[in-house]
């Protein structure tokens, strides 16, 4: 029987516990586990913490032990290495059609896929002269309006046109087409 309610919980927040907070170089012992645990409202002790890792492990989840001062479990690999979630930083922080809000978010849950001390150094900034975000946050569900068409092999097609400006229209900002307005 459980002593607390959270206590069916517990492997699910010890995984959690690991993925945040453990990576190549920052280990969690058994009494730090503990500790971490009983903060969340949850009783363990040494023995089950082995046999809970034990059980983890069993399930696929990729735990080391380094053994000695300064060491103790952590979690060896991961679905995406910090050199992939860095490119993916990179490449949403340079893509002109994904807004500042939008960039913000996805980083945000990329951030989550890494340790807190991994998640740090995805804290970047990449710079691109002569490159705007977007402002239009309209503009995913027009992307996928259009993989959705040719995924599936409907005729698309649409004009090209830069937004232009002109103090003599009566419309200061309009649309310039592009290909003499050809679709």
């Amino acid at each position: 029987m459980p002593k607390s309610s959270n206590q069916k919980l517990k492997l699910l927040y010890l995984r959690r516990i690991l993925l945040e907070e453990t990576d190549d170089n920052h280990h969690l012992n058994a009494e730090q586990l503990v500790s971490k645990l009983e903060q969340l409202g949850i009783n363990a002790d040494r023995k089950t913490i082995y046999a809970d890792v034990a059980a983890l492990q069993d399930y696929g989840m990729d735990i080391f032990l380094q053994r000695g001062p300064g060491g103790g479990y952590s979690v060896s690999s991961r679905e995406f290495e910090l050199p992939e979630l860095k490119l993916l930083v990179d490449a949403i922080q340079c893509s002109r059609f994904i807004t500042e809000k939008k960039s913000r978010e996805l980083i945000g849950k990329i951030e989550s896929l890494a340790s807190r001390e991994e998640a740090r150094q995805l804290q970047r900034q990449v710079y691109v002269s002569d490159r705007l975000k977007n402002i239009d946050e309209k503009i995913y569900y027009n992307i996928d309006a259009l993989h959705r068409a040719v995924s599936s092999g409907v005729k698309i097609r649409f004009l090209y046109f830069n937004w232009a400006l002109d103090f003599t229209r009566r419309d200061k900002i309009y649309r310039n087409y592009r290909h003499d307005g050809a679709y």
